[in-house]
């Protein structure tokens, strides 16, 4: 089993941190938020008071941070701090150009460094069955498998360093698209007197079954899970939503790529957030399409 440093015990991180516990690694853990921590230590892992500290005799290093920004000053410290040899994975969902910066830099100062973000939400997480989209050398990628395999059921080698977040950020599109396309016929469905699960039976047995409907339906009733039956509370709130269509539209400009339904939903979602709606699930973007926001 390998010394683990997990630096970022947030929504995501937290769960992921435990199920790495419950695998038998020796995790030493680093958040700026004591309840999380204090989680994590009474699952058995240690506590450290700065990321470097954590770092300093692990074998594996994981963060899971909020934006860019945080990954290139935690990583700044990390390159001092932890042994040579060890293996960094930043699950973190960045911008493609920041991921490749510090993978870049990594190379330099002698570290294997992957790019793995995640999709699945809380739940997945909490169950262990995440999906890992991940960037970076071969060599690397084949020692972290056990690694991530304790966290995730799906672990896909994307390709170079940056890949990981490219990926990310192409399926997230199709995601916050998706879920706009299935808001607005429930809500259209509604008004022309369609029941709902009537809808369902009959669309997602149809051309227009997509995983936004089968799995995550925004409409109340057909999909017993889904966050639709508990007041809209996340799963994936709409601000991460949000921050992953403004990467998708910042990596669009910046490659040339033409994506207008992708800056349609980025427009959509904004104002969804700018309604006082940030931390609800994203699929509650139906309430405001229907006018019931």
């Amino acid at each position: 089993m390998s010394k683990i440093a997990f630096i970022g015990l947030g929504n995501m991180g937290r769960p992921m941190a435990l199920n790495l516990v419950r695998a038998g690694h020796a995790l030493t853990v680093f958040d700026l938020n004591p309840d999380a921590v204090a989680a994590l230590k009474e699952a058995g892992a240690k506590e450290a008071d700065s990321p470097g500290t954590a770092a300093k005799d692990a074998d594996v290093v994981v963060t899971m941070l909020p934006a860019g920004q945080q990954v290139k000053a935690v990583y700044g410290t990390l390159f001092d701090s932890a042994p040579a040899g060890a293996l960094l994975i930043d699950c973190s969902t960045i911008d493609v150009e920041t991921a490749r910066m510090v993978g870049s830099i990594a190379a330099d100062r002698g570290f294997a460094m992957l790019d793995a973000p995640v999709s699945g939400g809380t739940a997945g997480a909490a169950a262990g069955t995440l999906t890992f989209m991940v960037g970076g050398p071969d060599a690397a990628y084949g020692k972290a498998l056990p690694i991530l395999g304790a966290m995730g059921k799906t672990i896909v080698h994307a390709g170079q360093s940056g890949n990981g977040q490219a990926a990310k950020i192409c399926n997230n599109m199709v995601l916050g698209i998706s879920m706009i396309a299935v808001s607005e016929a429930f809500a259209m469905g509604e008004k022309l007197g369609l029941d709902a699960q009537t809808l369902f039976d009959i669309s997602s047995k149809a051309s227009g079954q997509c995983w936004a409907m089968t799995s995550y339906c925004p409409a109340p009733g057909p999909v017993p899970t889904a966050p639709s039956n508990r007041d809209y509370q996340p799963g994936f709130a709409a601000a991460m939503m949000l921050k992953d269509l403004k990467l998708s539209q910042e990596a669009a400009e910046a490659s040339g790529a033409s994506t207008p339904l992708g800056k349609a939903a980025q427009d959509l979602y904004q104002r969804y957030c700018d309604e006082g709606n940030a931390g609800a699930d994203f699929s509650g973007i139906i309430k405001m399409l229907a006018g019931k926001a």
